[in-house]
């Protein structure tokens, strides 16, 4: 009962009725220069609080984005607006749109559930499920999407932990409990969860800041390789972690886009004198 109880939480949204074995796959994304995500106008609100406004970008497909800025800024914000998340706040309003590679994400015609199937989330924290086993974490959400079928769970359970850089490590302990490992396996684990629906963009808030060095250069090492596959958009207060492995960076301050470019200029060339401050340190 309790296993199921945290199958629950997996997603909050309705569940479709699943009629085949295997998800329905993406279709290829566009090639490189085709922008995977584009922002036109986001304002999000929490009540009478407005935490975004006008914020209006593309990012690109088979790329890493760093979205940085000090605290309060909206970083988080954005990030959970890409995949419709604010809608489990019955404050949160949005307005603007969203496009995910040409098509509306919050067009009443979209179900949020398959949203929350091509845009992925990794948290700070890590979160496996700890009453399930590393492989029965990897496939809850394959399962709760009524697939069944034991060798394509098996199949995509392998693919993922290999994907994530943990199958080697956890191969011969499949049935342990998930939180027998340590956290950077963790959140690794979570990565996998992730990538096991197989999304096409892969949301980071943060997901190395609660990790010691080693485990945070894995992870670095993963995002570099994931991104030949995915779209990955990351948040981040390290501005070492986004010089290293970033495309491009946005920077967000007091829930204002101030600038977006290439990550070498933003930090050596920088337009605006706002982001000169932050990125040297100055201020945030």
């Amino acid at each position: 009962m309790r296993a199921q109880a945290e199958m629950d939480t997996y997603d909050q949204t309705p569940m479709m009725p699943a009629r085949r074995e295997r998800l329905q796959e993406p279709g290829q994304p566009p090639a490189p220069d085709v922008p995977a995500i584009s922002t036109r106008d986001l304002c999000v609100y929490f009540g009478e609080k407005q935490v975004l406004n006008r914020v209006s970008l593309d990012i690109g497909a088979r790329a890493v984005t760093a979205i940085i800025g000090p605290s309060g800024c909206g970083k988080s914000t954005f990030l959970r607006a890409l995949n419709r998340m604010h809608e489990l706040v019955p404050t949160a309003r949005i307005e603007g749109h969203i496009l995910l590679f040409g098509q509306d994400i919050y067009n009443r015609a979209v179900e949020p559930v398959i949203v929350r199937r091509r845009v992925g989330m990794v948290f700070q924290k890590s979160n496996p499920f700890p009453t399930m086993s590393i492989s029965d974490n990897v496939t809850v959400g394959l399962r709760l999407n009524g697939v069944r079928n034991r060798s394509v769970l098996r199949e995509r359970m392998e693919q993922s932990l290999t994907m994530a850089a943990l199958w080697e490590e956890v191969k011969d302990r499949l049935d342990a409990p998930a939180v027998s490992l340590s956290g950077g396996q963790q959140q690794r684990l979570c990565i996998a969860r992730a990538l096991a629906v197989q999304p096409e963009v892969l949301l980071m808030d943060e997901p190395a800041s609660a990790l010691d060095p080693l485990a945070t250069a894995k992870i670095e090492d993963l995002i570099l390789e994931l991104k030949k596959e995915y779209t990955i958009v990351i948040v981040t207060h390290n501005m070492q972690q986004a010089a290293r492995i970033s495309d491009n960076t946005a920077f967000f301050y007091l829930g204002e886009l101030i600038e977006y470019g290439s990550t070498s200029r933003i930090f050596t060339s920088p337009g605006k004198k706002q982001t000169e401050d932050y990125v040297t340190g100055r201020f945030g």
